[in-house]
């Protein structure tokens, strides 16, 4: 297959809106995702990640950097408030380059999020 710009999906809650406890729960997800999937950082193209709006202790594209990705582009923004929403949710969009199909990349959906896309396999 051709190289290809893929992108993944994943969420994580935090049970209490710290520092310490998004900077854990963030990093804990993009290692997951990258791991899983096996994903080199040279085949990122960039990181678009939401917070629900009772996460306010930091931006998570903070611990994105902290963790070694600061050369790769990174976003934050405000989820949208739905009723009944999954509360304190960090959700990501990775962008990357792969020459794997759709259907051979695994989103990753950890905490308080794995309801969210209880279709997937775990």
């Amino acid at each position: 297959m051709p190289l290809a710009v893929r992108a993944l999906r994943g969420a994580t809650t935090v049970d209490a809106d710290t520092v310490e406890q998004v900077t854990e729960r963030t990093q804990a997800l993009l290692e997951a995702m990258l791991r899983r999937n096996g994903v080199d950082k040279e085949d990122l193209i960039s990181i678009f990640l939401t917070a629900t709006e009772d996460v306010v202790s930091m931006f998570p594209a903070a611990a994105a950097r902290a963790m070694g990705l600061g050369d790769v582009p990174l976003i934050c923004a405000r989820e949208i408030s739905v009723v009944g929403a999954t509360p304190r949710c960090v959700r990501v969009m990775m962008h990357l380059t792969t020459e794997r199909s759709r259907a051979e990349l695994h989103h990753v959906y950890l905490e308080g999020a794995r309801h969210l896309r209880d279709d997937l396999p775990e």
